[in-house]
């Protein structure tokens, strides 16, 4: 006879834990057997769960004892623990920059605020690179009719790229002060005088390439104001009184540096920086319009055998330098020449060197008695990722990071790239 049976089973989760869960069992769904003999059933429920870290399996004890149809079955079920299963990592897992930068705030690398500052450098970078991929179409190439505070000719991008830049940084709400290439001076942003950065940057660095579509790119460098800038601010000071006092925070040694970072525009979009914890290179996938984790904890290699100069400028250097670069090409010590690559952007030039090591430099000669590239928002910035990174920054005679700027757009010669290499370059000049 099959009757409507009710059983109540006691499920005990061990150690601790115990509940109680009754299921009514119909006629349609369970058989019981009548015999007086019939042997002890032995009910499988089985059900897993989820509670966001652990796996549970919920499962009847076998040796619990079956009554006869109508009346109580009492099950003794224990629950047993399972470890957690190694998360699979998905093909279509992607990592991208804003994903990374909150992970770095998470860890405590990073604040809430340098977070946003970098957000919006990075959207400054892809309004830059639409620009640079569009040039030529747009008519964007050419000399825009004016020249910099360095009396360099500016090109029409080179103009626009400092806009773009300079925008972005004003509309975070997180800068106080921005010096560019471009500008004649640091300028205070308006919309937000309690911004608690200062960002120094060249917007489009090598554009004298853009016209032959060449590699080109974007150079930064963030630092904290100091503390006489930052109460300068906080008064109902006028604005002219605070750019003075407050350029003084913008000559900061490189060793001051919180974050800095280059992005490349060329075959693809790169965007490479440092928070102080090494160096991260993301690119740009235009299907999703998002910077992509793609060079996780760049290392330069110790040495290389790539080195990167001008030598159009032989005839003007120093003869110490010409000797160096004349063992460069010697292949008697190593059996091999040392390989010429020279691009003429320095984001370009010094990508490269990061990638596969050797020396980057841009010396100074009978012309241009410090070299041509500015401390601040060039050497300091790309010293600083060569560093984070194993490598070197040296201007031939001491470290880059260590030089008090005296002035905005100061310059000083730079050797960077594997640490090696430099110190090769140091003993020559010492010599």
């Amino acid at each position: 006879m099959a009757a409507s049976t009710t059983g109540l089973c006691n499920a005990v989760i061990t150690p601790t834990a115990a509940c109680s869960i009754t299921s009514n069992l119909s006629k349609s769904s369970r058989k019981v057997a009548t015999s007086s003999n019939a042997g002890p059933l032995f009910h499988s429920l089985s059900s897993s769960f989820q509670n966001g870290r652990s796996g549970f399996l919920l499962q009847s004890n076998p040796s619990s004892n079956v009554a006869a149809a109508g009346e109580a079955v009492s099950v003794r079920a224990a629950v047993s623990v399972q470890p957690p299963k190694a998360k699979k990592t998905s093909q279509y897992e992607l990592q991208t920059f804003t994903g990374w930068l909150l992970r770095k705030e998470q860890a405590g690398v990073i604040d809430s605020e340098l977070t946003i500052v970098l957000n919006s450098i990075a959207v400054a970078c892809k309004q830059i690179a639409s620009l640079v991929q569009r040039a030529g179409i747009s008519n964007l190439t050419g000399v825009q009719g004016a020249t910099n505070v360095q009396g360099e000719d500016q090109k029409k991008l080179d103009v626009i790229s400092n806009e773009v830049f300079s925008n972005c940084l004003r509309s975070s709400g997180r800068t106080g002060i921005i010096a560019s290439e471009e500008e004649d001076t640091p300028v205070a942003v308006e919309e937000s005088y309690s911004g608690n950065y200062v960002v120094v940057f060249d917007p489009l660095d090598g554009s004298s390439n853009i016209d032959a579509a060449v590699s080109t790119g974007s150079i930064f460098g963030i630092y904290r104001p100091t503390e006489e800038c930052l109460a300068n601010l906080d008064d109902d000071t006028q604005l002219g009184m605070v750019e003075q006092n407050c350029i003084v925070n913008v000559c900061q040694p490189g060793n001051n540096l919180l974050s800095a970072g280059y992005c490349m525009y060329s075959s693809s979009v790169i965007l490479v920086l440092s928070v102080g914890d090494g160096v991260y290179g993301f690119t740009l996938d235009p299907m999703y319009g998002e910077f992509i984790l793609t060079h996780e904890d760049i290392k330069i290699p110790k040495k290389g055998a790539i080195y990167s100069f001008n030598e159009g400028n032989y005839a003007l250097w120093d003869d110490k330098l010409k000797k160096y670069i004349d063992s460069l090409k010697d292949p008697v010590p190593t059996g091999k020449p040392y390989s010429a690559r020279y691009i003429g952007s320095l984001v370009g030039d010094f990508h490269r060197t990061m990638l596969y090591g050797g020396i980057y430099g841009y010396p100074a000669d009978k012309k241009s008695k410090n070299g041509k590239l500015r401390l601040l928002y060039e050497c300091a910035p790309m010293s600083y990722l060569a560093e984070q990174a194993g490598g070197k920054g040296s201007d031939g005679h001491r470290r880059v990071l260590d030089i008090e700027p005296e002035q905005v757009h100061q310059r000083v010669p730079l050797y960077v790239g594997s640490v090696e290499e430099v110190e090769k370059l140091e003993k020559y000049l010492a010599a």
